[in-house]
């Protein structure tokens, strides 16, 4: 059964939030990194924004994470490599604004831990155990990470599986191009195995508390 309760209704709600937003900046980091390599698609449609509704799902941004799904996505980003300056060949601009949306959410997770390094030090009280601001920047900071973990994953259609694609030797493509067809079916599969088993628990929770000493580092300084 769904827990409708306040409380419950109040953690959903924030977990919401907290996607939306780390999801535009996904989006948004792709479509602008598309836009300085030339390509103007995003931007004609409106989607070179952090306006987070520009980027949202009905389904993936709002209704399943609201249902308790842990997990959740944006509209892709459009990006036409036909349309990259000349100067840049096809399959490395791909990779670049693949690359783009993990880095845009390591950087955010980054900056929420400086954040929260400087409001321990400056505003302690913003940041003790319980206050709002802690459970918000600490659900930011995994949540980032979790996202760029997850998109690196070298599977279609996921960023990873693009940053592959722009580096693979031609002799590779036949063989890459079977995996991709069957794209709908290995997302899925990973998305069972990784919820499931937890695959990606351990890397998250290194890289949390690597950012977690970010935080401590400028508190006690």
């Amino acid at each position: 059964m769904f827990d409708f309760s306040p409380p419950a209704l109040l953690q959903k709600g924030l977990y919401v939030i907290i996607l939306l937003l780390s999801l535009a900046v996904h989006e948004f980091a792709h479509a602008w990194s598309a836009f300085r390599l030339g390509d103007d698609t995003a931007e004609r449609m409106g989607r070179l924004t952090l306006n987070p509704f520009a980027h949202a799902d009905l389904v993936g941004t709002f209704l399943l994470p609201l249902m308790g799904v842990p997990f959740g996505w944006a509209k892709p980003v459009p990006v036409n490599p036909a349309r990259f300056r000349r100067d840049v060949r096809m399959g490395t601009g791909m990779a670049l604004t693949a690359a783009a949306g993990p880095i845009a959410n390591v950087l955010m997770t980054v900056g929420a831990a400086i954040v929260l390094g400087a409001l321990a030090r400056l505003a302690p009280r913003t940041v003790e155990p319980g206050a709002p601001g802690l459970q918000f920047l600490l659900q930011l900071m995994f949540m980032n990470i979790g996202l760029a973990l997850f998109n690196l994953l070298p599977v279609p259609p996921l960023d990873g599986s693009r940053i592959v694609d722009g580096f693979l030797p031609l002799r590779y493509r036949p063989a890459w191009e079977s995996v991709t067809a069957m794209s709908p079916f290995l997302l899925l599969a990973v998305l069972v195995v990784v919820s499931r088993t937890g695959l990606l628990s351990g890397p998250m929770n290194y890289f949390f508390e690597v950012v977690l000493g970010i935080s401590r580092a400028i508190a006690l300084a």
